[in-house]
């Protein structure tokens, strides 16, 4: 067989989940940051029948996650990690004929911007946990610059692939080359810029991603004021006009954007319904707003039909830069 990454939507053996460890990172907003990742814990290993596996870094944060946790079927994991964002500093597990391998890749703090002990040996701490074989590649990459459709076809943004601050000198055949070594991929779609002031420089999992074979969710701003409104044309524009890696044109939807979100000194956030996390039952969808949030889950409840959709507050969590996904990795499997 082709080594392929699978799509999120395929079955998960368990579902990683980074825990916010690090007061002096996290200040005042640690214990709201904490008690929002609780809630997602909750909500995954509740109705819907996930395995939880919750990386804990000292102490300290384990006791907080056992507090919060009480007696769900979470499990927590010691581990070591700069921050909680799993997706980006964790393998990406490939489906190989000799089975699972995780692929894992350079770290560099999304271009030299945040470099914290502990995030370059992630990869390894998972992949040993999960008991997969871990392939190390010697270029760097995150987990949330590329979204995949199970057959191939990888979505990503030139703004963080082609980012002179991660692998200088590569350009989209460069880039395609790699990844079509690292993770089987077949075809790669590339669209421009990510979401204002996201410092990953414009990560995929905040701008579109696959929710079906052929079909790929994009925002649709939300409000006279969307910061973001360009990039969301631009964005489903170019989406139309694409085809996957079995040369059928990509089905596009619209999905309410959270609108203007802004942080207690008035600078405009990263925030994005994007940012969603599909389960084996569930898709947890991240909540800045009442109603831009109601719309959202209605889209997506149409787009997930065989799980529930259940959205979470996570304004603490987007203070450390991401939401749902971000913190996440799934280890597939039955």
């Amino acid at each position: 067989m082709t080594p392929t990454v699978p799509a999120e939507w395929s079955p998960h053996r368990a579902l990683w989940l980074g825990f916010p460890s690090h007061a002096e990172l996290w200040r005042e907003d640690l214990e709201p940051a904490q008690a929002e990742v609780a809630a997602l814990a909750r909500a995954l290993a509740g109705p819907g029948d996930e395995r939880v596996r919750l990386m804990v870094v000292g102490d300290e944060a384990e006791v907080a996650a056992r507090a919060l946790l009480g007696e769900t079927k979470v499990e927590i994991v010691r581990g070591q990690f700069g921050d909680i964002w799993l997706r980006d500093t964790g393998p990406i597990f490939v489906d190989t004929a000799q089975g699972p391998v995780a692929a894992g890749f350079r770290f560099n703090g999304w271009g030299g911007k945040y470099q914290l002990e502990g995030d370059d040996i992630v990869a390894e701490q998972i992949a040993a946990a999960s008991g997969a074989p871990l392939a190390r590649n010697g270029f760097v990459l995150e987990g949330g610059a590329l979204d995949h459709d199970g057959s191939g076809t990888i979505l990503t943004t030139r703004q963080c692939l082609l980012n002179a601050n991660r692998n200088p000198g590569w350009d989209e055949a460069a880039a395609t080359s790699a990844l079509a070594q690292a993770l089987g991929a077949k075809k790669v779609l590339w669209l421009g810029d990510g979401l204002l002031n996201d410092h990953t420089d414009g990560h995929v999992d905040n701008l579109a991603r696959f929710v079906a074979p052929g079909v790929v969710a994009c925002p649709m701003a939300f409000g006279a004021d969307d910061p973001n409104a360009e990039v969301y044309a631009q964005t489903a524009r170019a989406l139309a006009g694409m085809t996957d890696s079995r040369g059928s044109p990509l089905q596009v939807v619209r999905v309410p954007s959270p609108g203007r979100i802004e942080d207690e000194d008035g600078e405009i956030i990263p925030a994005s319904h994007m940012n969603f996390l599909i389960a084996n039952e569930a898709v947890i969808v991240p909540i800045y707003a009442e109603e831009s949030g109601a719309f959202a889950l209605e889209v997506l409840s149409g787009l997930f039909p065989e799980r529930e959709v259940i959205g979470l507050k996570s304004t603490a969590i987007l203070t450390g830069g991401g939401s749902f996904h971000c913190i996440s990795q799934q280890e597939p499997g039955e």
